[in-house]
């Protein structure tokens, strides 16, 4: 015959969690035994294990203690109402954990962070964004940059996608003639290519090309764009390249 009661040991076979938890529970007034015996032992009986896992369940609904606590005063009815809508925060969750993993799978095969789609469903702005405001926040003074945004403005996304599908072509290019000096004609004629797509956005002239060379060069989240492109610095033979022409302008 079962026992009418249960005692910690039991709780801790029957559920999986630890005897520190439940004395936790109790000391919180979450989960308090049916019955103390003389010796302080505790003890449970079968409509408690019910009230246990009820608790574990909501739990793994990721309610807090505390919330658990104020939704089993409520009515069952009141908590199928609350359930419904954790149902659907649980759901973004989970849409956002795929987005996640999507995103971190493709880190791991080596695409740059500027490529991934993340940020995209919460508070922190998306990285083009980011990447788009750093931009506006070191260049938005300048000429050059108003012409970038009022030409961006003006583009389809086809065109847009088109365009810098053209310039990352040309990196690609540029990355098979990493064993060529910078100072080469083929490597220079590659260098022009890319100028002439850049000043399909705005006017290049020596002082912006050097910002730019630059910025490819020291900033390093370009340097981890550039090279997954080649398994050499394709940043620095950039800079290298780019310094090159200017000083032949």
């Amino acid at each position: 015959m079962k026992k009418p009661l249960l005692a910690v040991k039991d709780i801790v076979q029957i559920t999986g969690i630890t005897s520190r938890t439940l004395h936790y529970y109790d000391r919180i007034d979450l989960f308090k035994p049916t019955h103390l015996t003389e010796k302080g032992y505790r003890l449970y009986d079968r409509s408690s294990l019910e009230k246990l896992q009820t608790i574990l369940f909501l739990k793994e609904m990721d309610f807090s203690l505390k919330e658990i606590a104020d939704i089993l005063k409520l009515t069952r009815q009141e908590q199928k109402q609350i359930l419904k809508k954790q149902s659907q925060t649980l759901l973004s969750k989970k849409q956002r954990l795929e987005t996640i993993l999507v995103a971190l799978e493709d880190y791991v095969s080596g695409n740059d962070i500027s490529h991934l789609q993340i940020f995209n469903s919460s508070s922190v702005l998306p990285l083009k964004e980011q990447y788009a405001n750093e931009a506006r926040f070191i260049y938005g003074e300048t000429e050059a940059y108003n012409v970038f945004n009022e030409t961006l403005d003006k583009l389809s996304q086809d065109e847009k996608d088109e365009r810098f599908q053209s310039m990352e072509e040309v990196f690609k290019q540029i990355a098979s003639c990493v064993d060529q000096h910078p100072s080469s004609d083929e490597v220079q004629r590659l260098i022009e290519e890319w100028k002439k797509i850049l000043m399909q956005f705005m006017p290049c002239d020596t002082e912006l090309l050097a910002c730019i060379a630059d910025t490819y060069k020291f900033d390093a989240r370009f340097n981890n764009y550039f090279n997954q492109y080649s398994n050499e610095n394709l940043a620095d033979f950039l800079h290298s390249a780019i310094m090159h022409h200017i000083s032949q302008s």
